[in-house]
């Protein structure tokens, strides 16, 4: 039986439930616990089913990706808002400034939580423990 024949192995931690569950700011193992307590800080343990999480490293990957996503939203939505009603320049500045601020802090925690989930899920940075 050669490499090519033989079955592909079992993921007994599948990345989109893990990425579904960081998402919703759950725990990535039971998705039942919360993931985080306070703004961004990632619990050390999920508080239902005990899961180490301590070995995160998100750093500043999160940042990123809310820069990224915040930029593409708020620069698309100026240069419509711009072309279809030509509004005045200081009250799309105001309405442009309150939807980065708002959608920036909606998506850093499930940015955190995703990044997370996604660790724990390829058994990155120490989360190659077995599973309960």
């Amino acid at each position: 039986m050669s490499l090519a024949d033989s079955p592909p192995p079992h993921d007994d931690r599948p990345v989109w439930p893990a990425i579904r569950r960081g998402l919703t700011l759950r725990c990535p193992a039971c998705g039942e616990g919360a993931i985080l307590h306070r703004y961004l800080k990632v619990q050390d343990n999920c508080p239902v089913c005990g899961e180490e999480l301590y070995h995160q490293r998100a750093d500043d990957g999160p940042a990123y990706l809310t820069l990224t996503v915040t930029g593409k939203v708020a620069i698309s939505l100026m240069v419509w808002l711009l072309f279809t009603y030509d509004p005045n320049p200081l009250l799309l500045f105001a309405f442009i400034s309150a939807v980065v601020i708002g959608l920036s802090l909606y998506l850093l925690p499930r940015f955190k939580g995703m990044l997370v989930a996604i660790q724990w899920s390829r058994r990155m940075h120490g989360f190659g423990g077995s599973d309960r």
